[in-house]
């Protein structure tokens, strides 16, 4: 049941020193990995490689490497993939919630349905749902994740084709989020300079323009990474459920029975007249994650602080910092790369 879940070459080619960054816990495998491959400045810190056809700090590649030789699939996992700043912190919480409703949420009208002490509440959704590739960096946490209840919640950036064998093959769900690329790349340039070092100076927009359309961007190209699962979805449906931020926030409660009969977690009858759709949604949205304490004062493991997750979560605010001539090259690199696949945002 699911409360055994819980707690649970370029133009900037210049910039670059003429040798690999020293990174902490680089293993010499990595280090002869990335040596060989193309390299670009960062948005946040250190270099950006590319790594099977995506770009990836080194740290995420040798995490990456761990993720693909190690990793042993169950058929009844849920993997969340997502574009980086696509809404991930939210729906992170959204899975976590519905996932671990019991006894969390009450089922009945009459008492109040939100638990005042649900996890979320307390602890920022990022550590609730292991990160893949940062598990798999070290062996120890590795195993952390081999010893989780079933079913396990995981998250990753990975595109579909670095994924390991063991999850395409399996029966296990992966739900996948991405946002308009217009709205994606404003809320990632405003991440970017919350978190770069500030020996690293503001990083411009015309510079994160350049990179994000080139595809020189985390995780990225971005349009590559939502095609693949794009194309993957069309395929298995079954396996694969690909969302959209835009269409999450129009209609969340349609979208969240969908989401969690995908997942093998429908809502029952009685649960939808408890109110108990309504009360995820409640405790996930934005503005009550957002001031919660953990993720306003908190840190993670790593040091990044929570808050820096948390912007303005809307759609469409793009139209405030583009310029019309760059939102045209925008629907037009999109309309080039998704619209022959019948993807629109």
């Amino acid at each position: 049941m699911a409360e055994a879940n819980q707690h649970s070459n370029s133009s900037s080619e210049h910039l670059l020193p003429n040798m690999i960054e020293k990174e902490e816990n680089i293993s010499q495998e990595c280090r002869d990995i990335i040596s060989g491959l193309p390299r670009e400045e960062g948005w946040f810190q250190n270099s950006l490689y590319q790594f099977q056809g995506f770009w990836h700090q080194a740290w995420l590649i040798q995490g990456a490497l761990g993720f693909q030789k190690h990793f042993k699939a169950c058929d009844d996992d849920i993997l969340l993939v997502t574009t980086p700043k696509s809404g991930t912190t939210w729906l992170k919480a959204i899975l976590y919630a519905t996932l671990n409703r019991y006894p969390t949420f009450h089922l009945f009208p009459t008492i109040t349905p939100i638990s005042h002490n649900h996890p979320l509440l307390t602890t920022s959704p990022h550590l609730l749902l292991p990160f893949v590739e940062g598990m798999y960096q070290d062996n120890i946490f590795r195993d952390q994740i081999d010893g989780m209840a079933s079913p396990r919640l995981l998250f990753t950036h990975m595109p579909y084709s670095s994924l390991p064998k063991s999850v395409k093959h399996s029966s296990c769900k992966i739900v996948f989020l991405c946002r308009n690329p217009k709205d994606n790349f404003v809320s990632l340039w405003h991440f970017a300079n919350k978190i770069r070092p500030k020996t690293w100076g503001t990083l411009s927009l015309e510079e994160a323009l350049d990179k994000f359309c080139r595809g020189v961007s985390p995780h990225g190209p971005f349009w590559n990474h939502v095609l693949e699962y794009w194309l993957e979805s069309l395929k298995r449906p079954d396996k694969i459920k690909f969302l959209k931020y835009e269409d999450m926030k129009d209609q969340p409660a349609t979208n969240l029975k969908i989401l969690a009969h995908f997942i093998g977690h429908s809502f029952s009858q009685e649960e939808e007249v408890g109110g108990v759709i309504d009360d995820i949604l409640s405790i996930c949205c934005f503005e009550n994650l957002s001031n919660l304490k953990v993720n306003k004062e908190g840190k993670l493991p790593f040091g990044m602080e929570t808050s820096a997750f948390f912007r303005k979560g809307q759609v469409g605010d793009s139209v405030n910092y583009l310029s019309s001539e760059i939102i045209e090259k925008f629907d037009s690199i999109t309309q080039e790369k998704l619209g022959p696949h019948g993807l629109k945002f």
